[in-house]
């Protein structure tokens, strides 16, 4: 229950901050799509604004995205059971499942810090990937119109678009990963021993290859600082968001241009595995990228908190 609890907040935070962030990047949308633009654009189209504050589709359906998690939460542990059925029993195997992901990688105390955090990320983005596939997300909305009623060619500016096919949102996520995964690796090895663990000559050797070695080992730790404050965090963003909009442009190739949409049939079942894979893979990249700056080799030692 506490560990819910904890996802509860962690989403609540997630949504607060990807929405601002998309906020911040939102542009005012332009009418129709351009000749020679993609069906789906690369921006989420602003629908109105609330003040000063620019509300996107995708701001929107983060909020819907939670507020569903938040509703199957709740209604799975609003009255607990010892043997548990129903919701309450897809809530607990869902947690469970999760919490022995992260500890199969990352020491005890680690999964306590970490687990909140990933586990929120793949809920999250699982059940944004798959309601992005449903009737509707992307194909009603603003548009040329048809001729029949109320129809468009196309939704030039959806009503809702899923908040994984917008930068904004996987941006922010991968930033508060960066910030807590940084936060992890202070707290698990000390100030000092994260400096060690980052550039320090990590082979036995004598005194007369220490001055090389180490020479070597600041190159190699200003390679790695690069990697844990831009390369990984970049690669969790866009792998994401790369997978997610460049499906939801082929899908709506798919149904623009050919007959009943029927060509679309076979990518929606494609679409479905990547859906549910590339949450996989963010959880379990980010379960890893924590498990290297947080543990210790031989030579290392014991962390500070041990």
């Amino acid at each position: 229950m506490k560990q819910l609890r904890k996802i509860i907040f962690v989403c609540a935070v997630l949504v607060g901050l990807a929405a601002a962030g998309a906020a911040s990047a939102a542009p005012a949308s332009a009418g129709h799509a351009e000749a020679g633009r993609p069906l789906v654009s690369a921006d989420a189209p602003t629908l109105f604004h609330v003040g000063p504050l620019p509300v996107t589709n995708a701001m929107v359906f983060t909020w819907i995205v939670g507020a569903v998690i938040f509703l199957i939460i709740r209604i799975g542990t609003h009255r607990m059971q010892e043997v548990p059925a129903g919701t309450q029993n897809f809530v607990e195997t869902t947690v469970e499942g999760l919490e022995g992901l992260a500890a199969g990688i990352l020491e005890p105390k680690v999964t306590r810090w970490a687990f909140p955090l990933v586990a929120t990320y793949f809920i999250f983005i699982l059940a944004s990937n798959l309601t992005g596939l449903l009737p509707g997300v992307g194909s009603i909305g603003w548009g040329h119109p048809s001729g029949a009623p109320l129809g468009v060619e196309h939704a030039d500016i959806p009503l809702l678009r899923p908040p994984t096919a917008d930068a904004n949102t996987t941006v922010a996520m991968a930033a508060i990963f960066l910030v807590m995964n940084v936060y992890w690796a202070i707290r698990y090895n000390g100030p000092m021993g994260f400096i060690k663990h980052i550039f320090g000559v990590k082979v036995e050797t004598n005194k007369w290859a220490f001055p090389p070695l180490l020479l070597i080992f600041i190159f190699i730790g200003l390679t790695e600082l690069v990697s844990i404050f831009f390369v990984r965090p970049v690669a969790l963003a866009m792998r994401l968001y790369g997978n997610i909009y460049g499906g939801e442009n082929v899908l709506t190739m798919m149904l623009t241009n050919s007959p009943l949409g029927l060509a679309a049939v076979p990518f929606y079942f494609l679409e479905l595995l990547v859906a549910i894979v590339q949450a996989l893979v963010f959880t379990v990249l980010s379960i890893s990228f924590i498990g290297i700056l947080c543990s210790h080799t031989e030579e290392e030692g014991a962390a500070p908190g041990h």
